[in-house]
């Protein structure tokens, strides 16, 4: 078995990457970022996977890095947090600056300590219009300084993992469901209630990959009425 740190936020996505890097056989070492997030209440479900998975886990305190890149509705209280589908333009207000990289360089970092072979992120086709820090040319240029930034330490080959970066989402669903994802034991909603919101970019997204990949999502949402 090979050891692969992998972040995991705690949502559909990078749990169903974790369950799946461990039916393929490798060790993980989940990590997790509290950056000051709206709320932080889907680091509550990465714990629950990783204990599912036996997996060791650990959350980064990033707060005092969160405050300073305000102007987000995943930072700012103040900022709203827009409703529609995750590719509308309104969508852009989630942008937090910088946020996989900072976070894939403490992995990294984690990765070389330890001595894993890899760092594996869930990002995926469906992040591509809004998000540039999910795109297929970040993801190379984060490999490549990774092993520029580490030569000598990583372990030869090291690799950032990005399996599911030109798949939509319903396809991660149905990936998901082949290897037994809980995924009731997910987190997407960007507002952080009681249920999930029904409204927001990712629970619109979430609800729509379900739909589209035909396995029933058990997902309690607010606004049951909503449609994708």
């Amino acid at each position: 078995m090979s050891l692969v740190v992998t972040t995991v936020s705690g949502g559909l996505d990078s749990v169903t990457l974790a369950h799946v890097l461990a039916a393929e056989g490798h060790d993980l070492l989940c990590v997790s970022f509290d950056y000051g997030q709206r709320h932080a209440k889907e680091v509550d479900y990465a714990k629950r996977c990783a204990a599912r998975l036996g997996a060791e886990h650990h959350v980064v305190d990033l707060r005092s890095v969160g405050t300073l890149l305000s102007g987000s509705a995943l930072t700012d209280p103040d900022v709203e947090v827009p409703e529609g589908h995750y590719a509308d333009a309104s969508m852009a207000i989630t942008v937090v600056p910088n946020r996989n990289a900072i976070m894939l360089s403490v992995a990294v970092g984690v990765a070389v300590a330890r001595g894993a072979e890899a760092v594996a992120t869930a990002v995926h086709a469906g992040d591509h219009p809004i998000y540039p820090d999910c795109r297929p040319a970040f993801i190379e240029a984060v490999e490549r300084e990774a092993r520029i930034g580490n030569e000598g330490f990583a372990v030869e080959g090291f690799r950032v993992l990005a399996p599911f970066v030109g798949i939509p989402k319903d396809e991660i669903v149905r990936r998901g469901a082949a290897v037994g994802v809980p995924f009731v034991e997910t987190w997407s909603c960007y507002v952080g209630g009681d249920v999930h919101c029904g409204r927001c970019g990712t629970c619109v997204e979430r609800r729509e990959a379900f739909d589209l990949a035909g396995v029933p999502d058990p997902t309690e949402y607010a606004d049951a009425e909503v449609t994708t």
